[in-house]
């Protein structure tokens, strides 16, 4: 085990019992290993669910706008027009289930 590590004419003492490249490595190991199963557990589309309903009656308008990847304006913009109808529950806006599902394409089961 090195004492000290030189940097030009400075030398850091060590306080771990490992040598430099040795901790390194290890620590490169262990990050690799928890992004692997980050990546693994992370599920791949947005569950919006509420617990101990089977389904969530209401959405707020971002989880409205990361359902059909567009912004703001455009939710606003839609509501203007009718096709979807804001419910206000004290200073925030939201959108019932059911007037999402009829903004989705129908499926022909193909």
């Amino acid at each position: 085990m090195k004492e000290s590590v030189t940097q030009g004419a400075m030398a850091t003492p060590m306080l771990f019992p490992y040598e430099p490249d040795q901790f390194w490595q290890s620590m490169r190991e262990m990050i690799r290993e928890e992004v692997a199963h980050a990546q693994a557990t992370k599920p791949a589309i947005p569950l919006y669910e509420t617990q101990g309903l089977s389904y969530k009656p209401l959405y707020k308008i971002a989880e409205v706008c990361t359902m059909f990847h567009v912004s703001k304006p455009t939710i606003y913009d839609w509501v203007k027009h009718g096709k979807l109808k804001p419910f206000k529950v004290r200073s925030r806006v939201y959108f019932l289930w059911q007037d999402i599902q009829q903004l989705f394409p129908p499926t022909d089961g193909k």
